[in-house]
């Protein structure tokens, strides 16, 4: 058997994908069951967290095992599999191993360093462990996934290369202001009480806010998550629980807003997150579509400028210039009246004028005496073609217009300064995979919203510590270290099956001993027996010792089999010491936990 992960991570995938892969404890729960299912697997483990989506798997044929997992995640993602295979990776035997420790070690997370995987990692073994798809190769490489994590953290400077995910959120929130300013005395709302959630909390409270109301769908969880932070000692925080109904009251009240639930739909809608503004301020509810303001329609500009100017002022609208008050010869514009930046030739220009205007307009623009530099073209300087498509755009517009009789007027000139933004005066820091607040938020205005697709952004160019290296290092012989343990494991059953035969076969000669030697006493048959025992001890010691450190080698898988020929060991009773020492240590692992 073979160690196998397939997976997708902020590396290989774009947000929107991992979103929509992201699956749910039940789902991940049915993944691990129909994986031990399938054919090529034995043994498997899901590591999902807010960044990636992992499988790993124990399994026979690599290819096989390849096509199963990954057909497998598909099906429980809800993604099809020839959308997800693009981002796809796959990772085997020592690669695998390599992959997870880096992971462990937050060499692979979105901000390097960070130490909250390897609490994700826990939990991982813990729900193999529960469902009984961890078996020994798994038990142990989470295990040892787990101890290397935290090497890597005690023994480097590791955390000095990044932060948590939730310390470096509430950095981006703050706009490079200190967390401890930026928090001081702000009220917070945590909605969730999972572990990403009571990181949140914790982290608030260190940050010095005045209040922390956690939300959660039950109970006992968020009065648990209160009580740990009053009673801790480094922080005089308020902080109480809520149900889940009370959130858009508390909207109206918190200034930081953290959420990470493991809901499958939106907690937060844009139209919560504006009402919630809209209480606190006292204004109209004021959304800024700032992805379409090219695009309003003029005939409803007033609302759309009066709801703009809640941000913070009505904005200048460029008036279009009169349509037939012409001072220039043969053209129908006022050009000293044009304001600068707006083009005499576009469409904006000739918006509302009637046919025989539109026409008089297009041969101006096609005339060769037009100063393109007049009227706001400076720096325009188009060549002929230029004006030439103009003048048929201006022309198509004609043609249109005498069979409608006017062109209504529907774009303003461009460009469109866009509103100021007022200061935010709510903080919104959405840490769960898929999203729990609607990205339209981000439009809301007095809004400042921070998602695991910003975090993705602002984390791309985070600079690397020199401790990276130090931990790769401690990664690549950690991986060395489990992969010689793994080899050396393999060939214990082996061994073990030599040493029962040997056994049997002093046993044989001593029973066969006394019956040529009935009147052999006790004190004798004793000596006899310690002696043959030892003989075959030490006849078997060297090469026993010797085949382990061999196997532990890359490459020594071959010696277990070489042993069995050697010794003509029977198969069947090396798997039974194989199956033998996997319950024992499936039964172990379960009494130890992933700790």
């Amino acid at each position: 058997m073979s160690l196998l992960v397939v997976g997708l991570s902020h590396r290989s995938a774009p947000v929107s994908v991992l979103e929509r892969a992201s699956l749910g404890v039940d789902a991940q729960t049915k993944l691990l069951q129909d994986t031990v299912a399938a054919e090529p697997a034995d043994e498997a483990a899901v590591l999902a967290t807010c960044n990636r989506i992992e499988l790993y798997a124990d399994v026979d044929k690599f290819h096989a095992g390849v096509a199963e997992l990954s057909t497998l995640l598909a099906q429980h993602s809800g993604v099809g599999l020839e959308e997800l295979t693009p981002y796809l990776y796959v990772h085997y035997e020592d690669r695998a191993v390599h992959h997870l420790f880096s992971v462990a070690c937050g060499l692979d997370s979105m901000v390097v360093g960070e130490g909250q995987v390897l609490g994700q990692i826990k939990d991982s073994l813990a729900r193999a462990q529960e469902t009984h798809t961890a078996g020994r190769l798994l038990n142990d490489l989470f295990q040892q996934a787990l101890r290397v994590g935290k090497r890597a953290h005690s023994e480097t400077g590791i955390d000095r290369a990044g932060q948590s995910l939730v310390t470096f959120g509430l950095e981006q929130l703050a706009l490079g202001a200190p967390v401890e300013n930026w928090a001081d005395a702000k009220k917070a709302l945590v909605i969730g009480a999972g572990s990403m959630s009571s990181l949140a909390a914790a982290t608030l409270a260190r940050a010095g806010v005045a209040e922390i109301v956690i939300a959660n769908r039950t109970p006992d969880r968020a009065e648990r998550l209160v009580q740990i932070l009053t009673e801790g000692d480094d922080t005089n925080v308020l902080a109480r629980a809520v149900p889940m109904a009370s959130v858009p009251f508390e909207l109206t009240r918190a200034d930081v807003v953290v959420s990470c639930t493991g809901a499958t739909g939106l907690v937060l809608t844009g139209d919560a997150v504006a009402a919630g503004v809209e209480s606190r301020t006292g204004g109209r509810r004021a959304v800024v579509d700032l992805d379409n303001l090219d695009n309003l329609d003029n005939s409803d500009d007033s609302d759309d400028l009066a709801v703009l100017g809640d941000a913070g002022g009505t904005a200048a609208r460029t008036p279009l210039p009169p349509a037939s008050a012409g001072t220039d010869e043969d053209c129908p514009l006022d050009l000293s009246a044009v304001a600068p930046g707006f083009s005499v030739m576009g469409e904006a220009a000739v918006a509302g004028m009637d046919a025989a205007t539109l026409e008089q307009h297009a041969a101006w623009a096609a005339g060769p005496t037009v100063d393109r530099r007049q009227g706001g073209q400076a720096g325009r300087g188009g060549p002929e073609a230029d004006a030439e498509a103009d003048a048929e755009l201006i022309g198509a517009l004609a043609a249109a217009a005498s069979t409608a009789g006017r062109i209504p007027e529907r774009r303003r000139p461009e460009p469109v300064a866009e509103p100021p933004r007022p200061e935010p005066v709510l903080f919104l820091l959405d840490l769960a995979m898929p999203r729990d607040i609607d990205a339209a938020a981000h439009r809301v205005t007095g809004v400042r919203l921070v998602d695991i697709e910003s975090l993705a952004e602002a984390s791309a160019d985070a600079p690397m510590a020199a401790d990276v290296d130090q931990v790769r290092r401690i990664v690549s012989d950690e991986v060395a270290a489990f992969g010689a343990a793994q080899r050396a494991a393999r060939i214990t059953p082996t061994v073990v099956a030599l040493r029962t035969m040997a056994a049997d076969v002093v046993a044989g000669e001593i029973a066969r001993l006394e019956g040529r030697l009935p009147g052999l006493d006790d004190r004798h048959r004793a000596e006899i027996t310690q002696t043959v025992r030892r003989v075959v001890d030490k006849l078997l010691h060297a090469p026993t010792v010797r085949v382990k450190q061999l196997a532990a080698e890359p490459g020594g898988a071959g010696y277990a089999d070489a042993l069995r020929t050697l010794f003509d060991l029977d198969p069947e009773t090396v798997a039974s010491v194989s199956r033998a020492e996997e319950s024992t240590e499936k039964r172990n692992a379960r009494n130890r936990g992933p700790g």
